[in-house]
């Protein structure tokens, strides 16, 4: 089961496991983002546990009518390999197209290749760079 993490006692079950890919950041910073106005937090259950998350963000592009931004997916350590990554993939590009989105999209460091063949094989494509200086 994949819903909306909506509630603030949800979105801080969340933390732990969003940690698990932000091991640099405060939990009080990690759950203030999960409440900004356009982010939406998805949590994959199994029964009462949660177990997998991620985010979203459904932005205008320039080149593109509508774009939802796939941000955070992470799976608790012990259950990766189980297949939720990809039940909220598919719940994110659902809950995407019903918001008139065209495509969903995201930005992967560099040395992350596990992470690039996962969505690779989920039919995601290599297309360009994303480029970013610190100001």
């Amino acid at each position: 089961d994949v819903h909306e993490l909506e509630t603030e006692p949800d979105r801080r079950d969340a933390v732990p496991i969003l940690r698990q890919l932000w091991t640099d950041r405060d939990p009080e910073e990690v759950l203030a983002w999960t409440a900004e106005p356009d982010y939406h937090c998805f949590g994959g259950f199994e029964g009462d546990d949660l177990v997998a998350v991620a985010g979203a963000l459904v932005t205008d592009h320039l080149h593109h009518r509508r774009i939802a931004w796939l941000y955070d997916l992470v799976v608790d350590e012990p259950r990766r390999g189980e297949g939720r990554g990809g039940e909220l993939v598919d719940f994110v590009e659902a809950w995407a197209r019903e918001r008139g989105c065209e495509r969903v999209a995201l930005a992967s460091p560099i040395e992350k290749t596990a992470t690039h063949d996962f969505y690779e094989a989920a039919g995601y494509e290599r297309w360009g760079y994303v480029l970013e200086r610190s100001l």
